[in-house]
């Protein structure tokens, strides 16, 4: 039976059949996206211990995965929930109970004699700022079935990408519109983000964290733990990170009279905590994945609101990407362009012979 379209038209219709489904695909998982990305993520931080137990030491690929998975939910994902659950029930506190915050502003006033703003202006601040901090972290407020859902979805992707871990892999070459060349880069640009975001970050903002916390303990400031963990995820920006934290707080012991504590808290953060990150980052950049801190702070400025809490690395791992697309976009012209002007100056020489 002929059919009434060419060639051409078949594949132009395929492609565009293929397009459609996956734009439904991808809107009815739009919901469930952050559990892929996490899995992602996972696989990368997971696969070199998976190969040196499977491939190294022949364990059984099912059993290591699945103590992989165990072992990323009990030190990785309930610690973490944890954390952001503690969070944000502080976050609520202090948004419906803003009467702390303001004795703080207006002390700061009276020290340093600037009018910053009306009380309304920063109540309504307050409490705009925790809805958004809320909807970033994960929470069982927004939805238990959701969350089981989602961390269900994530394990039982990276259970299969570990067991068929062969056909993952080939089916990303296969299927990726890029060279062996691109493909390597864009490996090696997703290992150095997730080891510099994931791991080294990690690192560096839980030692901020508990000196900070530490700090504002020793220094006698309230809910100096609670603080710590402020702190630690206040780290994962650059640049300002921690002093948003120990800096008000010494602000606050120096209007208070308390000179000692708030010039000790001040000494403690500008000598110890902000040096031991910057030590931090550059004994680790050594080891994983070197990433420019304005790549971080534009990843994370783009990423968190659209991913929530794994914005911080997905962000900057899409800015890394579009900066390697860029270097092969420009790559391949300058191959292409050499090519050109070799054909003409052969075409050249040829026609010179003729004549």
């Amino acid at each position: 039976m002929t059919t009434i379209y060419t060639s051409e038209q078949q594949r132009v219709l395929l492609i565009s059949s293929l397009l459609i489904i996956a734009g439904f695909i991808i809107f009815g998982l739009s919901g469930y996206i952050s559990a892929f990305l996490g899995a992602g993520i996972l696989y990368v931080v997971l696969r070199p211990w998976f190969e040196n137990l499977v491939y190294k030491r022949h364990w059984n690929r099912t059993l290591v995965t699945s103590l992989l998975i165990i072992f990323s939910l009990v030190v990785i994902i309930v610690p973490f929930l944890t954390l952001s659950l503690m969070l944000i029930g502080r976050i609520q506190y202090y948004s419906q109970n803003a009467d702390d915050i303001l004795n703080l502003i207006h002390r700061g006033e009276e020290l340093t004699g600037f009018k910053i703003t009306n009380p309304q202006n920063i109540q309504k601040i307050v409490q705009q700022s925790a809805g958004y901090a809320s909807r970033i972290l994960p929470s069982l407020a927004g939805g238990a079935l959701d969350f089981i859902v989602i961390i269900g979805l994530m394990f039982f992707t990276l259970y299969f990408m570990f067991v068929q871990q062969e056909g993952f892999q080939k089916g990303l070459q296969k299927y990726l519109p890029f060279n062996k060349d691109t493909q390597h880069e864009l490996r090696d640009s997703l290992k150095n983000n997730v080891n510099a975001n994931v791991i080294g970050q990690v690192l560096v903002c839980a030692v901020q964290g508990v000196l900070t916390g530490g700090t504002l303990w020793i220094f006698n400031v309230p809910d100096a733990p609670f603080w710590g963990v402020i702190g630690f995820f206040m780290a994962f920006i650059p640049v300002l990170g921690t002093p948003l934290v120990w800096g008000p707080a010494s602000l606050i012991k120096l209007s208070q009279g308390d000179t000692s504590d708030g010039v000790g808290i001040l000494l403690v953060g500008l000598i110890v905590i902000i040096n031991i990150d910057n030590l931090l980052r550059i004994a680790l950049a050594k080891r994983m994945g070197d990433i420019h801190p304005l790549v971080t702070l534009a990843g994370i400025v783009l990423g968190v609101p659209i991913f929530g809490i794994l914005g911080l690395v997905i962000g900057p791992l899409l800015i890394s990407y579009f900066i390697v697309l860029m270097d092969v976009f420009a790559r391949e012209n300058r191959k292409q362009r050499k090519q050109i002007a070799k054909d003409e100056a052969r075409l050249e020489e040829t026609a010179g012979r003729e004549t």
